[in-house]
């Protein structure tokens, strides 16, 4: 669970804002339905500075023992012996060192998701099953694949990972595109050097939501040192380590292979402050339909 933003467009801490009726928020349906796909730990990337406030919350005793926890911690100086911070970088490193934090407490088929993203009952389940048929392997990984028209925001620009698939169902390519939206003229784009760049809004984009088994951890940790030796990282301050820019090397060299997972799972999810009553009234549906228990915990 990737928890470790600071939620600078959303104006808070949104990994913790409370959408449900009785207070629950996005992370705990995503662990409701982990645990109804058979997913037995969880474990929280978060930072130092809130992890006081997260932790409280985010207890083993709110789970009733249904599932372990564990936290680990993301900082922006956790990077490998001989390198340092570049002067002038204050921006975290990205999701997939975010996913290297998590190596010593991870030793099994896991998932990878962000804290603020509803991805579905639907989608747990399929990558719970995908893992337990890799388990023991290597190079083999999936995700879980939406179409971008259903995972814009209407109030401002989202970064998305563009994918194209081969015969096989599996990634060719995955590329990080960032501030895509629909602009007035009712298309799709995103923005590159300073300019817009159609891209269709029929287009399969990761949402972040991947399967691994524990190997993915050394194919990062020898990707990281090259992604920090680049002059990408260099000149551009903000420069990230996304899982997609792992992903697209480990395809292109042949090393692993990405299943993407087909289920009728919907996505939403809290990019911005606006975003939050369209959310809280989705989730009043799916409690209206059965899907979810109204106190996910029983309080």
């Amino acid at each position: 669970m990737l928890a470790a933003g600071m939620g600078s467009r959303y104006g808070s801490l949104k990994q913790m804002d409370g959408l449900g009726p009785c207070g629950e928020a996005i992370i705990d349906y995503s662990i409701y339905d982990a645990i109804q796909a058979g997913f037995g730990k969880v474990v929280f990337v978060i930072r130092h500075s809130f992890a006081d406030a997260f932790k409280q919350i985010y207890s083993p005793e709110r789970f009733g023992g249904k599932i372990d926890v564990e936290f680990v911690y993301q900082e922006l100086d956790y990077l490998p012996e001989g390198f340092s911070v570049p002067e002038g970088r204050e921006k975290p490193w990205g999701t997939n060192h975010a996913v290297m934090m998590a190596k010593d407490v991870i030793h099994e088929p896991f998932a990878v998701i962000n804290s603020d993203d509803f991805y579905g009952r639907e989608g747990f389940q399929v990558v719970a099953d995908f893992l337990r048929s890799v388990e023991g392997c290597r190079g083999k990984y999936a995700l879980v694949g939406y179409f971008l028209k259903n995972t814009l925001s209407e109030f401002g620009s989202v970064s998305r990972g563009v994918c194209e698939l081969d015969d096989n169902a599996c990634l060719s390519t995955v590329t990080e595109r960032t501030a895509i939206q629909r602009k007035a003229d009712g298309k799709v784009y995103y923005a590159e050097k300073g300019q817009d760049h159609e891209v269709s809004e029929d287009s399969v984009v990761s949402m972040n939501f991947w399967g691994f088994t524990p190997d993915y951890f050394s194919w990062s940790e020898e990707l990281f040192k090259v992604f920090l030796a680049s002059d990408d990282v260099k000149t551009n301050p903000k420069a990230e380590f996304f899982i997609p820019y792992v992903a697209d090397v480990l395809i292109k060299r042949h090393d692993a292979s990405f299943k993407v997972l087909n289920c009728d799972a919907k996505w939403f999810g809290v990019t911005y402050k606006e975003d939050r009553p369209d959310v809280v009234a989705k989730i009043g549906r799916l409690i209206e339909q059965g899907v979810y228990p109204r106190s996910l915990w029983g309080r």
